[in-house]
């Protein structure tokens, strides 16, 4: 029996209207990544509302240092699994069994390198971000609890893109949805009725990422077969080993290069003292979940470009990148009138009434992001499509782009600028990024067209 007939849900993206099925693969992915950036925003606007603005403060200040971490995680799972949509698309169903066995083995590596080095570090990392030392001792207890439980975050990206590769951007968005209901359901819990505090945000949030990885490999044992690996498919293959860690391990450094300019950022803002580190803070858990659809967009490019490029459907590639960006591009507008209109209200949520300098400092970042969240829709693109074709070396230099062009705002602007020169770092990286990675993508579409005619 051919094994995608099998009780499954799957998804071959080499057939079909390019623009319907990136539009309706990324509708599930939006959700999924929204419902990922209501994890920090449940946290802030708890901790905020229940614990008050020093606690908001330490809690907003380990942002970059999560970003650190899970920007990381989401590259290189994100990377992995590139190679098992690639299998998919060529029905090498051998082969994405033993991409899964690859897979997991390097999440249970990379989960437990990361835990060592976020617990052995985050307190000295927190003291060089120059954090405020009244607030230093809560963001510690915060940041010591996720590091220490970075293993659920881990296996649960990388069994959401392993489902993600094979077409399925649906179950993941609801096993998110449905880890985060736990997660805003054991967070005032913890705080409140246990008296937690902080830890407690903390600690909900890891308990809910547990239950979120036995519901994800439930459902993989029972729905998708072609995740199910044999005795047999057990081996050694140092080139295709090679072949993951060479798509996913860039990916994860572009990252978390990204990830090392916006600690630099958050230190020359800590500098400006708690109501600026508060209100840079609020205001990007609003920017966080707004910027999901480009992002979304450029998440499933890549599923859409591994399959087809491993099926050597080389024009719908091209295809779906030029319909990609008129759609992704209309979402950036849309983002960009909802933040300008709406983003105060938003943020006063999370301190309420009076304190309107928190309100007003938001307000300038959101407005400054959002009339450049167009570039930021490229940017996803070209970097997605890239990755998607396995190329690491140009989105890895766009990477390196986004961390200069930050340090530089960090060093320069806010020097100048105050608070308002901090909020240029976004669109300058991301201006900085999309320039070598447009190039790059126009020249490799060349080439993409050029091998259709030879395959034709």
């Amino acid at each position: 029996m051919d094994e995608t007939k099998e009780k499954g849900a799957v998804k071959d993206l080499t057939v079909g209207s390019p623009a319907k099925l990136i539009f309706y693969f990324t509708l599930p992915l939006l959700a999924g990544n929204v419902f990922q950036q209501l994890f920090g925003f449940v946290d802030t606007l708890i901790v905020g509302r229940f614990l008050g603005v020093e606690a908001l403060a330490a809690v907003g200040c380990t942002g970059s240092l999560m970003f650190l971490m899970l920007g990381f995680i989401m590259g290189a799972t994100s990377g992995f699994s590139i190679y098992t949509g690639q299998c998919f698309g060529a029905k090498d169903y051998d082969g994405i069994r033993y991409s899964v066995i690859v897979c997991m083995a390097l999440a249970v590596i990379v989960s437990i390198v990361l835990a060592l080095i976020g617990v052995t570090w985050c307190r000295e990392l927190l003291e060089v971000m120059q954090t405020p030392p009244e607030i230093i001792d809560g963001a510690y207890s915060f940041i010591v609890i996720i590091y220490g439980g970075i293993g659920g975050f881990v296996l649960l990206q990388m069994q959401s893109n392993l489902i993600r590769a094979l077409g399925d951007s649906k179950m993941p968005t609801v096993i998110q949805a449905l880890t985060l209901c736990i997660n805003i359901a054991l967070e005032p819990i913890a705080i409140i009725l246990l008296g937690l505090g902080i830890p407690g945000a903390a600690g909900a949030t890891i308990v809910s990422l547990i239950i979120g990885n036995i519901v994800c490999a439930i459902y993989i044992f029972r729905r998708v077969p072609l995740l199910h690996v044999r005795r047999e498919d057990f081996k050694f293959d140092r080139e295709v080993i090679l072949q993951h860690m060479k798509i996913g391990l860039p990916m994860g450094f572009q990252a978390s290069i990204i990830a090392i300019g916006s600690v630099i950022l958050q230190m020359s803002l800590n500098e400006l003292g708690p109501v600026a580190v508060a209100s840079f803070a609020a205001a990007q858990r609003v920017d966080g979940i707004a910027v999901m659809p480009m992002m979304s967009f450029g998440v499933a490019m890549a599923a859409y470009t591994a399959q087809n490029f491993g099926a050597k459907k080389f024009a719908r590639i091209a295809d779906g990148v030029k319909k990609t960006i008129w759609m992704s591009c209309s979402f950036s507008v849309a983002a960009a009138i909802f933040n300008i209109m709406f983003g105060a209200e938003i943020i006063r949520l999370f301190v309420g009434e009076g304190q309107e300098q928190i309100v007003e400092y938001g307000q300038i970042f959101l407005v400054t992001t959002g009339l450049s969240y167009w570039i930021l829709a490229l940017l996803f693109i070209f970097r997605f499509t890239l990755q998607g074709l396995g190329q690491s070396f140009v989105p890895t230099v766009a990477g390196v782009m986004e961390l200069i062009m930050r340090v530089l705002a960090a060093i320069f602007l806010v020097e100048y600028w105050g608070y308002f020169g901090a909020c240029l770092a976004n669109p300058m990286a991301w201006l900085g990024a999309a320039l070598p990675l447009g190039i790059a993508f126009f020249i490799t579409r060349k080439n993409l067209l050029r091998l259709y005619k030879e395959e034709d």
